[in-house]
């Protein structure tokens, strides 16, 4: 399978992250295509770099934003000048034409940024102004983050540990520590470090792309190098290049054809709960990476009726996922078990169909096509659109996948 490898030795931005990936994609200027889907953005008021130089002696991608100001010239000063709660940028998300994985996980992004800095500043999602992050130059990042994924074909991610960077950082509400507290706070949970000349090296949006993103967290992976690139970002300093280094690997992890991979089974008995409350434990397990949630029903000490809770994930994720159980659940605590877990080949298909595009799950065995199954957001998406009722929409879409 395709393995994304991260590699944030020197931090991780927005403009990285994307100047790193199209390294890795036929033609980067398809990222300026792409970007034009979002109609809501006038691309009068910006214009997109993509420059191969070098940093620190490192050849890489150089991807920029560039606003105009009101008299249309390029003026960075600007850049911050367009501020937008999280509806707004919902808006123009949902109303533009990418591709509904795309739509979806930056709507997510946001959503979580939001959180982010609704934390931050002690207030809530919908009262959050975007300063930087909700700029132009930042949706622009967001959404061809995931555009470039969707573009990879969305291939298994795994990340190094992040530098963060030291010193203080200027932001629009004044001189703070880095990082900067939105980009703290999205960092929860993961592996960081700090090295280097004092700077800031992981920005917001580079902390929720690796938080939307990654799999799991290690060195990088045994496997075959297919491609990999730099991306460069717009800072200096003398002991590393301000870059991110981006390695798509063939990863064999088959016996017999099927994959075998390492998996955690979390599970917990649980008899005073009320049975609604379940659904956004279910939600944030699998917002946060769980493979599988499930409950089974069980009988407890003097034959009180219960449920065991079920979280089926990988093993880098196996203390956040107990967390959320622990936090969101009536459980004191929770078992870990360790399995050897072996799983068909699959990946995720863009189809065309009378009734619209499609994500398509297509489940492989030894090089040969098992199911094609669509995949159910979609469904609801398409059955909304068309006014019929998902059962309709899954038969009609069926014959033609």
């Amino acid at each position: 399978m395709k393995t994304l490898y991260l590699d944030c030795f020197a931090g991780i931005a927005g403009d990285m992250f994307i100047g790193a990936l199209l390294n890795l994609v036929p033609n980067p200027e398809i990222i300026k295509d792409e970007i034009l889907k979002i109609h809501a953005l006038d691309p009068d008021e910006y214009k997109l770099i993509i420059e191969h130089t070098t940093k620190n002696g490192i050849a890489g991608i150089n991807f920029d934003v560039q606003l105009k100001n009101l008299h249309g010239h390029d003026d960075h000063e600007h850049e911050h000048h367009h501020h937008r709660h999280l509806s707004d940028i919902e808006a123009m998300i949902i109303g533009s034409d990418l591709t509904q994985r795309v739509k979806r996980e930056t709507l997510r992004a946001f959503s979580m940024l939001a959180d982010a800095e609704a934390h931050v500043h002690g207030t809530t999602a919908d009262k959050i102004h975007f300063h930087e992050v909700g700029a132009v130059d930042s949706i622009i990042d967001i959404a061809g983050a995931f555009i470039l994924m969707d573009i990879l074909n969305w291939p298994r991610v795994l990340c190094s540990a992040v530098n963060v960077g030291s010193g203080t950082v200027e932001c629009a509400h004044g001189i703070l520590p880095v990082p900067a507290p939105a980009a703290e706070y999205l960092l929860h949970g993961l592996p960081v470090f700090s090295n280097g000349e004092p700077m800031e090296r992981t920005t917001p949006t580079g902390a929720l792309i690796v938080k939307c993103i990654a799999d799991g967290f290690s060195t990088m992976p045994s496997g075959k190098i297919i491609a990999s690139g730099f991306g460069l970002g717009n800072r200096n300093s003398n002991d590393m290049p301000n870059a991110l280094r981006a390695v798509m690997l063939e990863t064999s992890g088959e016996v017999g054809g099927l994959v075998r991979e390492n998996v955690t089974l979390i599970e917990c008995n649980i008899d005073d709960m009320n049975p609604q409350d379940y659904e956004p434990v279910f939600g944030k397990l699998f917002e946060s990476g769980g493979l599988d949630v499930w409950l089974e029903n069980i009988y407890m000490k003097k034959g009180r009726p219960g449920v065991k809770l079920c979280c089926l994930a990988r093993p880098d994720d196996t203390f956040k996922l107990s967390r959320i159980i622990l936090a969101q659940t009536t459980t004191q605590g929770v078992r870990v078990k360790e399995y050897d877990r072996l799983r068909l080949n699959w990946k995720i298909e863009e189809a065309a169909t009378t009734l619209g595009k499609i994500h398509v799950k297509v489940t492989e065995l030894d090089g040969k096509i098992l199911r094609k199954v669509p995949e159910y957001e979609d469904l609801k998406e398409l059955a909304k659109i068309n006014d019929k009722p998902v059962w309709e929409i899954r038969n009609l879409i069926s014959k033609e996948i």
